[in-house]
């Protein structure tokens, strides 16, 4: 108990550290009246889009469950939505996320073996769908990545469409499991198990998606909805403050930052979030004000359901359970 208690002290001193040092470097003499400004009806707004992202949040995985042929309610998939927001903030690299999911589908009566593979395909179908958007975003804003010639863009954009379609058929051919027995042979026995044992898992995720098209297209519509939706609080924060808003050039570089937000090592990306944020957007918002929107942004999209993600957990397992998960 008291380790979980450590964590929890350590990821909110992490956020109150680098909340007030991206207001602190990024605050000037014109802060303070853009934001007297502020209009508050587009707060409104960014609950609004919030809730529809979560909603569909946590709809995409209902029907991803019944895919599966097992069924669960709307409130047991948002309470595995949220407690993977909770989880996903107190591990490095938002780890403890899938395990969150899989305790909360468990709870709910899905197999652990079906669980892991739903949580795996939830997490591909997000990754799939901002890696597809991502040819886009290069074409239309290659100032996302100024140091890159448009040409070499476009090379990268391509190589990333075929990569995703050639892994695809190898691991429905089973094609990738030669290789990884040649890799994997000087590997100590339990490092190799765990290499085969999610290799696994992502080849039945793959199973899972070819198995049924039309089901399949509709969780993935469904994801699309969900990640637009909570990328919308962004531009909205934006005209909240008197910005004016490229809506589509916005959601763009939203995508591009939450790609590298999958492979940030640090507990909920802290820290690297909000320095992209700054990087990214300061020239899109008035003088002294990015800090700021960035620090609310990440309030909104993450430490609000990181709050109601510990009092689901909390409420489900107990704090008993739940310390003895942290590792």
């Amino acid at each position: 108990m008291l380790k979980l208690y450590k964590r929890l002290f350590f990821v909110i001193l992490l956020i109150g550290i680098i909340s007030g040092a991206v207001i602190y470097y990024t605050v000037d003499i014109n802060t303070f009246r853009h934001l007297s400004s502020f209009r508050i009806w587009s707060l409104a707004a960014v609950l609004f889009f919030l809730s529809v992202g979560l909603y569909f949040d946590g709809t995409r995985l209902m029907h991803l469950v019944r895919i599966s042929g097992e069924n669960i309610s709307l409130m047991e998939a948002v309470q595995v939505v949220f407690g993977n927001y909770f989880l996903a903030a107190l591990t490095p690299g938002a780890a403890g996320g899938a395990l969150a999911q899989v305790l909360f589908l468990r709870r709910a009566g899905v197999p652990t073996g079906k669980a892991t593979v739903l949580v795996v395909v939830r997490t591909i179908l997000s990754i799939l769908f901002l890696l597809l958007c991502m040819p886009v975003v290069f074409y239309y804003d290659p100032g996302v990545m100024p140091w890159i010639s448009e040409d070499l863009l476009s090379v990268i954009s391509s190589a990333v469409i075929i990569s995703i379609l050639a892994t695809i058929w190898l691991l429905r051919k089973n094609t990738l499991a030669y290789f990884l027995v040649a890799f994997t042979k000087r590997l100590h026995y339990t490092r190799r198990r765990r290499v085969f044992s999610i290799y696994r898992d992502v080849r039945g995720a793959i199973l899972m998606l070819s198995s049924a098209p039309l089901s399949m297209l509709r969780v993935f519509i469904e994801s699309a909805i969900s990640l637009l939706s909570l990328y919308s609080v962004v531009p909205t924060l934006f005209m909240g403050i008197g910005a004016e808003v490229n809506w589509l050039h916005v959601l763009g570089r939203m995508i591009f930052l939450n790609i590298l937000l999958y492979f940030a090592p640090t507990p909920g990306g802290s820290g690297i979030a909000e320095g992209g944020f700054v990087v990214l957007f300061n020239e899109f918002v008035p003088s002294g004000t990015v800090g700021i929107v960035a620090v609310v942004w990440r309030m909104v999209a993450e430490y609000i359901p990181f709050v109601i993600g510990l009092y689901f957990t909390v409420k489900v397992f107990g704090r008993a359970f739940l310390a003895s998960q942290i590792k």
